[in-house]
């Protein structure tokens, strides 16, 4: 890649290539359709002639505009591309959507949009320049496509260089325009869309060279191709075609391999929590134990470890954030943080897919480790029995690949890893020193058998929390500031409320970052008279915290309740949202009449919970671990066997009373799941949960010793009547949930739970 600047004589100059590693400045892009004859090339930019064509005026727009947007170099394809060179131009057209892509602007200029005399302002009419805007040729043409969806930043300009609005402002009309819907616009990771999708977008428009409307999809498709000019149009397509099959091929892997995207997860926890404070966590890059970790080739291995609430998972946001803005373009960067509440992100086979998936989306070639498994096993691949072995040999791959630069890996909660802990406590241990390339870095509680398998890792680095209490007291002190300030607003305190609240704070906190969310968090219900009284009431340490909580839970009006959603919210396999919650809590569904009335009783329940997006989490793992600790007998008084059963019990009446055939009404047998989409409101809202998981509780909910003596006949007529009226549009439900390899192990599970003499009845049922 070369680049152009313009020196002080007004003269544009080339840099030199730009190859492989080599650091490219900040640039601005021009997108525009050409006229023939009319355009610059290489050699006559070089040469110092061309001026009098008219693509010479587009040249010095593009340096001008990119001047005023202070970026001394940019780029245009006419110009900066050798067309002679074979090799330079094949290289440059595969690699035309990263360059669109990676450019600070892209200036989109519009020969044929002309503002005249008139103003730009934001009441534009269809009679004035938004009706040629429309009309443009640029919107038909092949190559522009990418040069639309590619750049992050794209402003469009009239012909003569009047600012007309930039994709975001315009996003409507383009949709409009182009049938590409608005959510691909904004310069998103097109991976989320279909291949047939993308290709639809494309399909009337046109380009000079019949080849060059196959070429021109390439970095749609994320694809790189041989060029043939000369092959036609047909063979351009069958070749494009066969990339494409194997594009939906990788596709369908990562589809199967992503169980979660870790980039969701971390946006979540950071929301939930109240954003990330960069002065809360900017200490740890000046302690001495990160910078050994960090500068040192030996030390590969940094563990975070600390008590309950004491900031690790958002120290970790912090380091990822910090990582992020340092890296070279050579240097990849994955993460994952563990939940225990959530089925999905609890387990080491959980751990590695997260992993691999960000991996193989910023480097796709590693995906050949895992095609070279996946062709033959496909989605078990990932599931089933050996999910682990296959997981970690696949990984072991990625990590020793020659073409993987310098990478840092990051787990965050390794003690809410609660499936084969173990297993990925020695692979860490045992990975952190295979490549001096890949650094780690992992967090957990001060737990013993943690401490004991990663001293495995002879290159490691500990950082304790407690051993750094002054930096850590310090990034709360400067978290109570921000939550005063919020509080401040949100309550109109005055100065010395305020002063008050902060300096009470301060003293109690004893370095606890969610002790002081807590208890703020309980600030925001009392009236600002009371605040001053009520501080005293708080307990200075968290374990207080939650027994006060659960003491005032029991004595407010709605304790059954709250105590029943907590007892759910600690037994389920996953985080629900507030329609399966209403669904399984018998006192919801008979008392209250909408959503958010659920929300206000869930804002009862102590702090325990909070709501994000819909969907219930516990506040914090401590939170939980409390409940099952220290409340067990509140929250369970007829024993946890007892919650598992009446939540086994709620959903089969949930399932029986919202499944039927066709139930988002495709009328089609046999229907492709991946073409399906959720009507709105989706009937599967309420009960996804319940189809997932009901065989699961009804196992937790009897005895050890199986049997048909443990189920009770209520229990066992209750499954003969569902499988007899619902078996196959459950079936139906988990495919629609794409959850029916879950249902054949469920169903393993439940014949394991079973005496045979009960197996044998369903099975002569199913004859009849």
């Amino acid at each position: 890649m070369r680049l152009l600047q313009c020196n002080d004589n007004g003269e544009f100059t080339f840099t030199k290539d730009l190859i492989g590693d080599e650091v490219v400045p900040p640039y601005a892009i021009l997108s525009h359709t050409w006229k023939d004859g009319e355009e610059v090339t290489f050699h006559e930019l070089k040469n110092g002639t061309g001026k009098g064509k008219t693509g010479y005026k587009k040249i010095q727009f593009c340096g001008e505009q990119a001047k005023r947007d202070r970026l001394r170099h940019f780029w245009v394809d006419t110009c900066c591309i050798n067309k002679s060179d074979q090799v330079e131009l094949q290289d440059a057209i595969n690699s035309m959507f990263r360059w669109y892509k990676s450019a600070e602007q892209c200036y989109v200029y519009f020969s044929d949009v002309s503002t005249g005399d008139r103003e730009v302002s934001d009441e534009r009419s269809e009679s004035g320049w938004e009706s040629a805007f429309r009309a443009s040729r640029w919107f038909s043409r092949g190559w522009t496509l990418q040069e639309l969806l590619a750049p992050g930043s794209v402003k469009f300009y009239s012909s003569e260089g009047i600012f007309l609005g930039d994709k975001c402002a315009l996003e409507r009309e383009i949709s409009e325009i182009t049938n590409i819907p608005t959510s691909a616009i904004p310069g998103t990771n097109l991976s989320q869309f279909s291949v047939e999708e993308r290709f639809s977008w494309a399909k009337r428009r046109q380009t000079t060279r019949k080849e060059d409307k196959a070429y021109s999809l390439l970095g749609i498709f994320g694809l790189f191709m041989s060029l043939n000019y000369g092959e036609g149009e047909e063979n351009a397509f069958r070749r494009l075609q066969k990339k494409m099959n194997y594009a939906r091929e990788v596709q369908e892997c990562i589809k199967h391999l992503r169980i979660t995207d870790p980039q969701d997860d971390k946006k979540r926890i950071e929301d939930t929590k109240g954003g990330l404070l960069e002065d809360s966590y900017r200490w740890v890059f000046y302690n001495t134990d990160f910078q050994q970790w960090r500068d040192s080739q030996q030390r590969r291995l940094l563990w975070i470890k600390g008590d309950p609430g004491k900031g690790k998972t958002m120290l970790l946001c912090g380091i990822v954030n910090e990582l992020k803005k340092s890296l070279e373009k050579t240097e990849l960067l994955s993460y994952f943080f563990c939940q225990a509440t959530d089925a999905r992100i609890n387990s080491a086979t959980a751990v590695l897919r997260g992993l691999l998936y960000m991996l193989v989306i910023q480097q796709p070639l590693l995906m050949l480790h895992i095609r070279n498994r996946y062709d033959d096993a496909g989605r078990a691949l990932f599931e089933d029995a050996n999910a682990w072995i296959a997981l970690s040999e696949i990984f072991t791959n990625v990590l020793h690949d020659p073409s993987l630069g310098n990478t840092y890996i990051i787990i965050d909660a390794l003690d809410e890893c609660v499936v084969d802990q173990k297993k990925l406590l020695d692979f860490i241990a045992q990975q952190s020193f295979a490549s001096p390339r890949i650094k780690w870095v992992v967090s957990s509680r001060n737990w013993p058998d943690i401490e004991e398998r990663l001293a495995k890792a002879d290159q490691g680095t500990r950082l304790s929390l407690e051993l750094n209490a002054d930096s850590v007291s310090a990034a709360v002190d400067v978290f109570i500031r921000e939550k005063v300030r919020q509080l401040s607003q949100d309550k109109k305190y005055d100065t010395k409320t305020a002063e008050a609240v902060q300096h009470h704070l301060s003293l109690k906190a004893n370095g606890t970052f969610l002790w002081v969310a807590l208890v703020c968090q309980n600030l925001k219900d009392t009236a600002k008279r009371n605040v001053v009284k009520k501080l005293s009431a708080f307990p200075p340490d968290l374990d207080s915290l939650y027994k006060r909580m659960m003491e005032q839970i029991s004595s407010s009006d709605d304790a059954d309740v709250c105590k029943e959603i907590l007892a759910l919210a600690a037994t389920v396999y996953r985080p629900l949202n507030l329609e399966e919650l209403v669904a399984l809590v018998e006192q919801l569904e008979e008392e209250v009449n909408d959503l958010s009335a659920v929300q206000d009783i869930i804002g009862h329940c102590g702090s325990f919970l909070t709501i994000r997006e819909n969907t219930i989490y516990f506040v914090h793992q401590s939170a939980k671990d409390f409940l099952l600790d220290r409340a067990i007998d509140d929250i369970f008084p007829s024993g946890k066997e007892e919650a598992n059963r009446a939540i086994f019990s709620r959903s089969l009446q949930v399932m029986s009373s919202t499944l039927h055939r066709d139930l988002y009404g495709l009328h089609k047998p046999g229907f492709l799941i991946d073409q399906v989409k959720p009507p709105d409101p989706d009937p599967l809202v309420a009960s996804r949960y319940s189809c997932i998981y009901w065989i699961d509780h009804l196992c937790d909910s009897t005895a050890p010793s199986y049997g048909e003596d443990s189920l009770g006949p209520l229990v066992r007529d209750s499954i003969i009547t569902f499988v007899r009226q619902k078996y196959l549009y459950w079936l139906e439900a988990l495919s629609l949930c794409k959850a029916l390899p879950r249902g054949v192990t469920s169903m393993s599970k439940l014949e394991a739970a079973i005496k045979v003499k009960f197996l044998q009845e369903l099975c002569l049922m199913n004859r009849s």
